[in-house]
């Protein structure tokens, strides 16, 4: 008796999982990874195609071949791991087409996220010790977008306390400068800062409210006009 073709189950499409598209990206990711160990355990002065490719048991050619040499692949890691290209990169692009939205709450959330992302990512933190301890162009380039950044949101932000002596740039200069250091220092030295020590989530605590109280008492200073 013949089969009726309407019972016949359709036959399941096997998910592929190799092929030159996939192998291209598993293998760019690999070196992309391979950067953040080298830097770890190596420092900035271990990055080099010899270290990568090995790191990443790859051939030293496919540097070459998929990024175009050592910078551009480095570059690829730090905008991979930057505060303001990674985690935030949609809630930042969010407010720069919406600056409308930027007020005291956002504010304050930003430099609460900076500083929570970089106190828990090592590779983060490689990242700023090494621009601030060496002249390197693709570090420039990566610093310069960031401040670009930073420039189209401080004036937005700054227009809240327009005809007034606040000096809302460096307050953020001195908030987000301190969280730099913190967090390089906690995860350094472990040692307390002023009596408090960062790697406990009561100090990581006493800093987050400390940021937001900074931030509220600079917003209460602003001109009475220019509240909404």
């Amino acid at each position: 008796m013949e089969a009726n073709e309407s019972n016949e189950k359709p036959k399941k499409v096997r998910k592929v999982s190799q092929g030159p598209i996939r192998e291209k990206a598993r293998t760019m990711r690999k070196l992309i990874d391979a950067v953040g160990k080298v830097l770890e355990e190596k420092g900035y002065s271990g990055l080099n195609i010899a270290n990568i490719s090995k790191e990443a048991k790859v051939d030293r050619k496919l540097v070459y071949v998929y990024f175009g040499g050592i910078d551009p692949l480095v570059e690829t890691y730090i905008r991979d791991k930057d505060f303001w290209k990674s985690d935030s990169k949609e809630y930042i692009t969010n407010l720069m087409e919406n600056p409308d939205q930027i007020n005291k709450e956002v504010v304050n959330e930003l430099l609460q996220m900076q500083f929570d992302t970089l106190l828990d990512n090592v590779e983060l933190q490689k990242i700023i010790h090494w621009e601030i301890g060496e002249k390197n162009d693709v570090l420039r380039k990566i610093i310069d977008e960031r401040e670009e950044i930073g420039k189209t949101l401080f004036e937005h932000a700054e227009k809240d306390f327009a005809n007034s002596d606040i000096d809302l740039r460096a307050i953020m200069a001195l908030q987000i400068g301190g969280i730099y250091y913190l967090s390089l220092h906690a995860k350094s030295n472990g040692n307390k800062f002023c009596g408090i020590d960062l790697n406990t989530p009561e100090g990581e605590k006493r800093i987050e409210k400390a940021i937001k109280q900074v931030i509220d008492l600079t917003y209460s200073l602003k001109p009475k006009k220019a509240w909404k």
